[in-house]
């Protein structure tokens, strides 16, 4: 048997694992390499290159032109009798770089150009200080950029700022991409940035500005501790520039020491396209091969579980062009003298590259076998749906087809836990002998139970129904409820087929029941039930109206035995970061200027849960609870006494407004404080849900509650691997950035009219300036999903 993490594909043909991209860049890299030169990287086990998009040659060219321009303008001042300390006029025209030639590049179209990663020239400083040092870099992107794209690129990496910091050079760096996107009109923009400000791990090229001595950068106290999070700022302001464009990506420096795990998840958030490894990151093994530490794994395993997982690129850590050329000249010779033949070196080389295969591709591969298999939770379907808004359903509004009801139902983790309660409820109704709703006065115990299964779908909980029933050796008398005439039919059919008629189909919308006839007494009225098995829960619990649904129908649950299952359920809220979200909403705007007031059902994957855990503040907060049965003031019982409610078209503020307020009841609000210790933005909060199916009554039982869980924390201890509920996103409109140190007010509303139901919701942002005050520092608008409202 393989060990845990280990490859075998004889013991499990069907394993699956992340695929490892392996691609390789070269810093000291001036010219594109040749087809011969590719082939033999290939060949060394990396699957694709990077290119630079302009040579020395053209290094050289705007290196003399600015030197150029500073003696013309030294002359200039000089023939005017103007100083060095007296100001200069700052109408003078700047240095221009002219248009590429070909001696400026050896990048061009050709068959393998969709293949190159291009990569811009490190030697430019669009922070620069300096006006015309920065005027100049602007330029040379420009033109790189704009030639790549018309030589075919699809991926252009740029090298980001060498520094953050709260000066103009971040906010100039993120215009002169802003720029750029412009100037491009098919290829991707991948920024190349530090995971934080680790000595030694910036770009190695010098820039103009070092160049000219016009460098005012900070150097990094090596006495001063560093703020990890500096680089993250950068590439927040770099991509809120730039409107979060669907074009601009991440290209992420691995450092030798992994940050902590706060900084890690930020970074998975983003939108990663390479995760880029340096030599210097690996360490040699004993046996003297290079390897990376059990952090750099995890952290990199963690980030290939991403649909769209990040390409790798390991720097300086292949044969370099001057080696290329070398080995291909070496392979051409065929036909070696006898001198040649017997030459030492070249026996030892041909011994040590026996396979061809790069030592650091071969570790990256191990790494690859290494890890854990796609789990019950990482299907191919599941990994498509990560990030992938939709909009909650409608049931009551709308009939679902049956390829959706196929979805439901190839969840086994729910309906077993539904089996669970069920049965558990039949036992315990034995045990504790409580009247039945087919008792007498005379005799209230009877041992057969009137089970109603509402809104049964095609009839999966009736299956589990009469499994809890058979497996506990109760007699059931069951009734099964669906609205859907399409269903229905399937229903009918299920009925003579697997249930052997044993359940009576009713197709009503169970709101209008009015009650179970008893079979052994059609004559007589009806009855009431002794349970009642539902499963209209939502992603954020009562979001496809639950509570509306139970109201009409939990009047025929007998009273006080009757049980409800569920018995219960909580929503539970927690700000996150997820720029890939926010990105696809604003793209929909255009179409749908409700966009951002949709709460979406979404399997939410690639974010950043930004609140902490502390004393009182948990990262996942309840925002409501609903508890079933409930005495509740129905409408018709309103009708008969106060006549028909006239409901009020116009916009109104909630039941109070032109409405009879039958459903006031189910409104809710939640005000909900989170504790964020690191500085971050915001992008909506993710709702989850809870729901208790069964709480045992035996009095001293010790039993656990049956239950289901969405909450991250919660699923693998309660519904371990239950894929039937993906979580509930609530967008904002904007971006809310918050400082370190600062507290989340969540402001929630669930609000209804009597014909529908909605959400409306809003965060402030709250910052403590000394050991008792805190100053609110931003907030969001209120937004409201009134114009797409769930239908009653």
């Amino acid at each position: 048997m393989s060990q845990v993490g280990e490859f075998n594909p004889a013991s499990d043909p069907y394993e699956s694992r992340p695929t490892y991209y392996i691609g390789q860049h070269d810093s000291n890299r001036w010219e594109v390499l040749t087809d011969d030169q590719y082939r033999q990287v290939l060949s060394s086990g990396f699957n694709f290159v990077t290119a630079p998009i302009t040579n020395q040659h053209f290094f050289q060219r705007v290196v003399d032109l600015y030197k150029e321009f500073l003696q013309e303008q030294e002359e200039w001042l000089e023939k005017r009798g103007i100083t060095a300390g007296q100001r200069a006029n700052p109408s003078m025209p700047g240095p221009i770089v002219p248009t590429l030639t070909d001696l400026d590049t050896s990048l061009y179209p050709s068959q393998i150009i969709g293949s190159l990663i291009t990569y811009a020239s490190p030697w430019i400083d669009l922070c620069s200080s300096n006006p015309h040092i920065s005027s100049i870099s602007r330029q040379v992107l420009n033109l790189e950029v704009a030639y790549a794209n018309f030589c075919g690129a699809r991926t252009i990496v740029i090298p980001g700022p060498r520094s953050d910091g709260s000066g103009p050079g971040v906010a100039q760096y993120a215009r002169a991409i802003q720029e750029a996107l412009q100037q491009v009109s098919r290829a991707n923009l991948i920024i190349h940035l530090p995971m934080y400000r680790e000595p030694g791990l910036e770009e190695k090229a010098e820039t103009l500005s070092s160049i000219f001595n016009t460098d005012t950068t900070a150097e990094q106290d090596p006495s001063k501790d560093i703020d990890i999070f500096t680089s993250w700022d950068s590439w927040h302001t770099i991509r809120t520039v730039c409107e979060y464009s669907s074009r601009l990506f991440l290209a992420l420096r691995i450092p030798r020491r992994v940050p902590e795990k706060a900084l890690q998840e930020r970074w998975f958030s983003e939108p990663l396209h390479f995760l880029t490894v340096d030599q210097t990151v690996f360490q040699l093994n004993r046996a003297g091969h290079p390897s990376l530490s059990k952090h750099h794994q995890t952290l990199i395993n963690r980030y290939m579980r991403l649909k769209n997982s990040p390409w790798l690129i390991l720097s300086d850590v292949g044969p370099s062009a001057e080696e290329l050329t070398r080995i291909y000249k070496q392979k051409a010779i065929e036909y070696p003298t006898l001198t040649e033949a017997a030459s030492k070196a070249l026996a030892k080389e041909r011994k040590t590259n026996k396979t061809g295969i790069n030592d650091h591709v071969a570790y990256i591969k191990h790494l690859e076998r290494q890890q854990l298999p796609y789990t019950a939770m990482e299907t191919p379907a599941l990994v498509s749906f990560q990030d992938w808004l939709q909009s909650p359903l409608q049931p009551l509004a709308d009939n679902l087809e049956s390829a959706t009801y196929e979805v439901f139902e190839g969840d086994p983790v729910k309906y077993d836990q539904y089996e669970s309660a069920i049965a558990e409820a039949m036992a315990e109704w034995k045990i504790l002998k409580k009247p039945s709703a087919l008792g007498t006065p005379e005799t209230p115990y009877n041992p057969e139970l009137v089970v109603a299964v509402a809104g049964a779908g095609r009839g999966p909980l009736v299956t589990r129904v009469i499994r809890a029933a058979e497996s506990t050796g109760t007699q059931i008398q069951l009734w099964a409820l669906e609205k859907n005439q399409n269903a229905f039919v399937y229903l009918l059919n299920k009925n003579k087929r697997d249930w052997n008629n044993r359940v009576t189909l009713v197709k009503t919308d169970m709101r209008g029941w009015t009650g179970p006839n008893p079979k052994d007494s059609p004559g007589t009225t009806t009855c009431k039930v002794d349970i009642l098995v539902t499963e209209l829960l939502g992603s954020f619990g009562d979001n496809e109206l639950s509570p509306e649904c139970l109201d009409g129908i939990q009047n025929h649950i007998s009273r006080p035995y009757g049980i409800s299952i569920p018995h219960s359920y909580t929503a539970h809220l927690s700000p996150i970061s997820t720029p890939r979200i926010y990105a696809d909403i604003s793209s929909r705007v255009v179409s749908d200027p409700n966009a951002f007031d949709i709460p979406y059902v979404v399997r939410l994957f690639q974010l950043d849960f930004v609140a902490q855990k502390v004393p009182g503040h948990p990262r996942f907060q309840q925002a409501w609870e609903f508890i079933h049965p409930v005495e509740v003031n129905r409408a018709d019982d309103f009708a008969e006494v106060h006549g028909k409610a006239i409901k009020y078209v116009n916009p109104g503020g909630g039941s109070m407004y032109g409405s009879s307020g039958t459903n006031e009841h189910n409104a809710r609000h939640c005000h909900l404080t989170f504790v964020c210790p690191t500085r971050g933005v915001i992008h909506g909060l993710a709702g989850y849900f809870e729901s208790v199916l069964y709480e045992s009554e035996v009095t001293g039982s010790g039993k656990d509650p049956v239950e289901i869980s969405i909450l991250p924390d919660q699923i693998d201890r309660k519904s371990k691997d239950m894929i039937s509920w993906f979580p509930i996103f609530f967008p904002l409109k904007k971006p809310l950035y918050f400082p370190q140190d600062t507290e989340l007010e969540v402001s929630m509303w669930r609000q209804t009219d009597d014909t529908k139901v909605w959400y409306e919701w809003m965060v402030e942002v709250y910052a403590w300036v000394g050991p008792k005050q805190r100053n609110k520092v931003g907030a969001s608008e209120m937004h409201s999903s009134r114009k797409v409202a769930c239908l009653m």
